[in-house]
C-alpha cells in the first residue's frame, strides 16, 4: 500500500490539521460526533457553538466553506426527509405562515438537521486533512479489528486495478456490437460481472499465495508501534475540540 494513494476528498497542504496523527484526528472526530448527538435538541445554542468549533477547525486545516458546503450536499437525502417531518409528525401543532405543523416534528427536523449536517462537515473534516492510506493506519493504530483493516488495505490496494479491467471488458464488449443502453442485453452485461468476480477471485489467491511465501501469517504489521505514531502533544491538540465540545454539551444540559 503504497503512500501516494489519495481519495477525491482529500486536499493537499501543510496545515497543522494534516500534520497530525491520524488515529488522533479519527478519535477527536468520533468523540465530537457522539458529543454532537448526546446534547438535548433543545439546546439550540450549544449547536452554535459546535458550528464555530467546525469553523475554526476548518480554518486551521485550509479548507473552506464552498468546498464543505458543496461536499455536505450528501446528506440532502435526510434534508428532504427533515423538511417533511413538520408535516407528517403527530401531537401538539403550531400554525406557521398559514400552514400548521407539529411541534415534535418541527424538533425532529431540527434534531436531524443540526446534528446530522454537524456530523456530515466533521466527517468531510477527516476526509479532506487525511489520505486514505493514513485513515487505515489510523485504524489500526487505534486497534481496529484487523480483519476490517485488512480488507480496506487491499481493497485500495486493488480497487483501481478491477476498476480498470471492468473498463477493458466494457470496451472490449462495445467493440463488438454490445450496447448496454438496451435491456435485452443484459445477459452479457451480467456474463461480464460474473467473469470479472472470477478474475477477482483467482487474482486474490495468487496474491495470497505469494504473501505467504513471503512470511504472511494473517495480520498486517503493528503499524501503531512504528514511526509516525501520535505524540502526548498531538493528542492533546487533537483533543482540544472534543473537550470544547462535551464543556458546551455539559452546560447545555445543566441549562436544559
Amino acid at each position: 500500500m503504497g503512500a501516494g494513494h489519495a481519495h477525491v476528498l482529500y486536499r493537499e497542504s501543510t496545515s497543522p490539521v494534516h500534520r497530525l496523527a491520524p488515529e488522533a484526528k479519527i478519535a477527536a472526530m468520533v468523540l465530537f460526533t457522539v458529543i454532537v448527538v448526546a446534547t438535548p435538541r433543545t439546546a439550540y445554542w450549544a449547536f452554535g457553538g459546535y458550528a464555530l468549533l467546525v469553523a475554526a477547525v476548518a480554518a486551521l486545516a485550509r479548507v473552506g466553506p464552498r468546498w464543505l458546503f458543496s461536499r455536505a450536499l450528501i446528506e440532502l437525502p435526510f434534508v428532504l426527509f427533515a423538511f417533511a417531518l413538520p408535516f407528517l409528525g403527530t401531537g401538539e401543532r403550531v400554525e406557521v405562515a398559514g400552514l400548521s405543523l407539529s411541534v415534535d416534528g418541527l424538533h425532529g427536523a431540527w434534531n436531524i438537521l443540526a446534528k446530522g449536517t454537524l456530523g456530515v462537515l466533521a466527517s468531510l473534516l477527516l476526509a479532506a486533512t487525511t489520505t486514505t492510506r493514513d485513515l487505515i493506519v489510523g485504524l489500526d493504530r487505534l486497534r481496529c479489528p484487523q480483519v476490517l483493516t485488512q480488507i480496506a488495505t487491499f481493497m485500495l490496494r486493488y480497487l483501481d486495478v478491477l476498476v480498470g479491467e471492468a473498463r477493458r471488458m466494457r470496451v472490449a464488449r462495445v467493440s463488438r456490437g454490445d450496447d448496454p443502453r438496451f435491456l435485452w442485453q443484459l445477459r452479457g452485461f451480467a456474463a461480464g460481472v460474473g467473469a470479472l468476480f472470477l478474475r477477482a477471485f483467482e487474482r486474490g489467491e495468487r496474491v495470497y499465495l505469494a504473501m505467504v511465501s513471503r512470511g504472511y501469517t494473517g495480520r498486517m504489521p503493528a503499524v501503531w508501534q512504528g514511526a509516525g505514531a501520535a505524540t502526548a502533544g498531538q493528542w492533546a491538540a487533537a483533543a482540544t475540540v472534543p473537550l470544547a465540545a462535551a464543556t458546551i454539551a455539559a452546560v447545555a444540559v445543566v441549562l436544559t
